[in-house]
């Protein structure tokens, strides 16, 4: 149990650390190959910020462990919405653009949806997961076509303006080092956390909602609170939907198209229906007069203490 729990420790480290490596390399070597910055931005930091919940999940499934890999990808989305959101307001309330409420978030919820619909038989196969898996690309699509009709090049500037500038070579090491590391991370992270599961007489899905879910959502949470220090309320926002809409999509959708797996029926009856309640009321709380809303400090209590009630709800079923 010992050497499972320091397994685990060390792959969240490593993995965080090395998905922020991989961003860097990944977004630089594509900078020097003539990709647009609006792509970079988009495609590599919206595949970044959930590169660890991707490649835990792909790995949780391709080891039989479907729990780890659902539990993570849905876990996060939770631990974004109702524990990052929460903490971030708390910080400093944040307003949140008409773009949003009217685009964005509408998204995730047919997102949702949809995913609601694919679970509904019980299991995730291989068509599910090319489903997924398309409809992410034509959001993505869309979403360039849209930015580069209504922002041409000022966009795409601002799109990429805060990734690094390196040369070729480093890039192309921190891309190759950060992807190495993020899959040894990452196995070493699910073999620890199938121990622990197994150690306590505990599911694997409880460990992936709760420890794995939180420790592959630390980019975002980085992410979040030092955007929302320095008032920059969009990143904060846009920050936690684009990686729900990539754990939902990308997360579930590759894992589920590589290992087709049965879905436990805990995730139908209470994870997904607390990850969509979530993602209503996160809408409910963006909407407000002339069509800016905000998250105030009481909405980011509200969000933290449902977080808090669904921790503990799962950890006093667990046993």
């Amino acid at each position: 149990m010992l050497y499972a729990g320091l397994a685990v420790l060390a792959g969240l480290a490593v993995l965080v650390w090395s998905a922020d490596r991989f961003i860097d390399g990944a977004a630089a070597t594509a900078r020097h190959f003539g990709m647009p910055p609006l792509l970079i931005g988009m495609v590599i930091v919206g595949f970044g910020t959930s590169a660890p919940e991707m490649v835990v999940s792909v790995f949780s499934a391709l080891e039989g462990s479907p729990g780890i890999a659902l539990g993570n990808a849905y876990g996060s989305n939770i631990t974004n919405i109702a524990l990052i959101l929460g903490l971030t307001a708390l910080i400093s309330p944040i307003v949140v653009q008409k773009s949003v409420v009217k685009t964005e978030l509408p998204v995730l919820l047919a997102v949702t949806a949809l995913s609601a619909g694919l679970l509904l038989d019980g299991s995730l196969s291989f068509s599910d997961g090319l489903t997924m898996l398309a409809v992410l690309a034509a959001y993505m699509l869309w979403t360039v076509w849209m930015n580069f009709r209504q922002a041409g090049q000022g966009a795409e500037t601002e799109a990429a303006g805060d990734l690094p500038q390196m040369a070729l070579g480093r890039g192309i090491f921190w891309l190759v080092a950060g992807l190495l590391m993020l899959v040894l991370s990452s196995r070493l992270l699910v073999w620890g956390a199938v121990e622990i599961a197994q150690g306590l007489g505990v599911s694997d899905l409880i460990i992936g909602l709760t420890v794995v879910a939180v420790g592959t959502s630390l980019p975002e949470l980085a992410s979040s609170v030092m955007a929302a220090r320095k008032n920059e309320h969009d990143i904060a926002v846009g920050n936690v939907v684009g990686s729900n809409l990539f754990n939902t999509l990308a997360v579930v959708g590759l894992a589920s198209a590589l290992h087709p797996m049965d879905i436990q029926a805990d995730i139908w009856q209470r994870d997904f229906p607390v990850m969509a309640a979530l993602t209503v009321l996160l809408l409910f709380f963006c909407i407000g007069r002339g069509g800016t809303g905000r998250i105030g400090r009481s909405k980011g209590l509200f969000l933290l203490a449902a977080y808090a009630a669904y921790t503990v709800y799962l950890i006093s079923t667990a046993f």
